[in-house]
């Protein structure tokens, strides 16, 4: 990947060098500290006192990223350097390419091909119907996403649009999640007040979903939106006992979903002074479902009284260790979520608060943040902590609260 960075830099920053004066370059140098609290609830924390540094727990560190841009003739390339010291361990290094792609067209189409973010859908903190970025949301730390390898054509009229992607075109069938070959195609209509968009994908190995989404204008203050997509697969994770007791290896195997629905409602009221109110209800029908959780749960209790048993200790902490790949399974932990967020942007300050809840548990987020921008200089500094009753399976995370300050230079 660092070959691959140094060759989309050459080449995208060499042909900008030598463009007409439309050329565009940019950059972004963002130092930034982050502080993470482990959790001593949860399979991670039981294993982990068990067989002390048998698992990695949280820690903070500092890091640093130089993200630089660049485009010209048709092309566009956006890449990162980081680099990064986590708390008690040594400097590592990576680099990546955000996006790297030509585009052009005439008359009422426009294509493009490379590697290109591609965000889909109208919620804030769920998306059913981004079928092509998959992208990971409410990230603690802002960043620039990475792309995804496609090949795009979009046709667009006065109140309507068409848009078709080959994403991830030429790789194996086998690649699970955003990295699956698929081919998909979103419809866009404008109609009044009302933005109406249909989603289709057809993947090689999960093979056909539809959705839909809208969002709707309904006055100078209040908007109010809503997704829902059908899947016919999709990927997760499935706990697979071998035998009774403790397991010899891995039990939390690949697998697939059949036959499920994901919905989304919400809305946003703001207010002359630009204080703004976000109510978000989701449903996600690829989470583990309720049953699947209280058997976690007393397979959690399970192992942690085995410990008291002959049973050998580091096998115990390992079954325990294992019970954490259950927070994979998919994007989201729970099938109900609640999600409210309370922000407000005055002159160059953007304090913000928000509240995820998980009501089949009584689990909770709650995540503060404020940002400063300047002319070409930015602050922003954030904390979020998990709760809830000692069940719940946010309670359980390895992290139970983190944070982070961060200061960056656009240029």
């Amino acid at each position: 990947m660092r070959a691959v960075f140094r060759v989309a830099l050459g080449l995208l920053f060499g042909v900008a060098a030598g463009a007409a004066p439309a050329a565009e370059f940019g950059a972004r140098l963002m130092p930034v500290v982050t502080d993470q609290r482990p959790n001593e609830q949860g399979p991670l924390a039981q294993a982990d006192r068990l067989a002390p540094g048998s698992v990695a727990r949280p820690g903070g560190g500092m890091a640093a990223e130089l993200e630089l841009r660049a485009s010209g003739h048709g092309l566009t390339a956006v890449a990162t350097q980081r680099e990064e010291r986590p708390d008690g361990g040594p400097t590592r290094h990576r680099g990546w390419v955000n996006e790297l792609y030509a585009a052009g067209g005439g008359d009422a189409w426009q294509f493009s091909a490379g590697k290109r973010i591609a965000g889909w859908d109208v919620g804030y903190g769920f998306r059913p119907n981004d079928v092509v970025q998959q992208e990971t949301r409410r990230l603690l730390v802002p960043t620039t996403l990475e792309g995804r390898p496609l090949l795009m054509a979009e046709h667009f009229e006065a109140d309507a649009a068409w848009t078709f992607v080959l994403v991830n075109p030429g790789v194996s069938a086998s690649r699970r999640g955003a990295g699956e070959p698929a081919l998909a195609a979103r419809a866009y209509r404008r109609a009044g007040s009302v933005d109406a968009y249909g989603f289709a994908r057809w993947g090689r190995r999960t093979h056909g979903s539809v959705g839909a989404a809208l969002s709707w204008v309904a006055g100078d203050a209040l908007e109010l939106h809503a997704s829902a997509r059908w899947l016919s697969a999709a990927d997760t994770l499935a706990f697979e006992a071998t035998g009774g007791g403790l397991e010899t290896a891995n039990p939390w195997r690949e697998s697939a979903i059949r036959h499920v629905a994901q919905a989304l409602v919400g809305g946003t009221w703001t207010n002359d002074a630009q204080l703004s109110v976000l109510v978000e209800a989701w449903w996600d029908g690829t989470a583990m479902a309720d049953a699947q959780w209280d058997a976690w749960n007393a397979r959690n209790a399970g192992l942690a009284a085995l410990a008291a048993s002959p049973a050998p200790v580091a096998a115990v902490a390992g079954n325990l260790a294992w019970q954490a790949n259950a927070f994979n399974a998919s994007t989201s932990l729970r099938r109900a979520n609640l999600f409210g967020r309370l922000s407000w942007r005055h002159e160059a300050w953007e304090p913000a608060l928000d509240l995820l809840l998980t009501p089949a548990d009584r689990g909770r987020v709650v995540t503060a943040s404020l940002g400063w921008q300047g002319d070409r200089v930015r602050w922003d500094a954030g904390w979020r902590r998990y709760g809830g009753p000692g069940r719940a399976v946010l309670t359980q995370l390895p992290t139970r609260s983190s944070g982070y300050i961060a200061v960056s230079w656009s240029y």
